[in-house]
């Protein structure tokens, strides 16, 4: 066999570049969110200080209630009996021993609205919830000439925020 006559001829091919078109692909996702109703509460304690049963002079005090809650949330604060045996709404109680110091808590500054616990009977009207905290105010009072020995009393009220 003859070499030339199997000869394969060599093309010499140039490299050009090819532009290459961008290709893409999309699509879409749903994205949402559940805005739930939700409060919270803080308070400062409320503190009367000394108590001279001696005078005929009540001693005050106020807390400040603030409630944070999810705007458009219609809320209403209630204040239990407190901790101390035998106390109710309207006759709270201190305890030191078994000593008690009567003391109340009221919705206005007169000392004459008491603040309960059930929504709609002995709580401050209902609340509409905005973007910053309602802040609402205890009224407290220890009436005056209580028999009591000398002694610290005190209490543990519940806060209840219902929503």
């Amino acid at each position: 066999m003859n070499p030339r006559l199997f000869a394969v001829p060599t093309i010499a091919l140039a490299f050009t570049p090819v532009a290459v078109a961008a290709q893409t692909a999309q699509t879409t996702m749903n994205v949402s969110a559940t805005v739930v109703e939700a409060c919270v509460v803080t308070a400062t304690n409320l503190v009367f200080g000394l108590y001279d049963p001696t005078t005929s002079t009540p001693v005050d005090a106020v807390s400040a209630i603030t409630v944070t809650c999810t705007p458009g949330t219609v809320f209403s604060v209630g204040l239990n009996a407190g901790t101390t045996p035998g106390a109710t709404i309207t006759n709270r109680q201190m305890a030191s021993g078994s000593e008690r110091l009567g003391y109340g808590l009221f919705q206005d500054a007169a000392r004459s609205v008491n603040w309960g616990n059930t929504p709609g009977t002995d709580t401050p009207a209902p609340g509409t919830a905005v973007l910053t905290p309602t802040v609402l105010t205890v009224y407290g009072r220890v009436p005056a000439q209580q028999a009591v020995a000398v002694g610290d009393y005190t209490d543990t009220v519940t806060i209840t925020v219902s929503y």
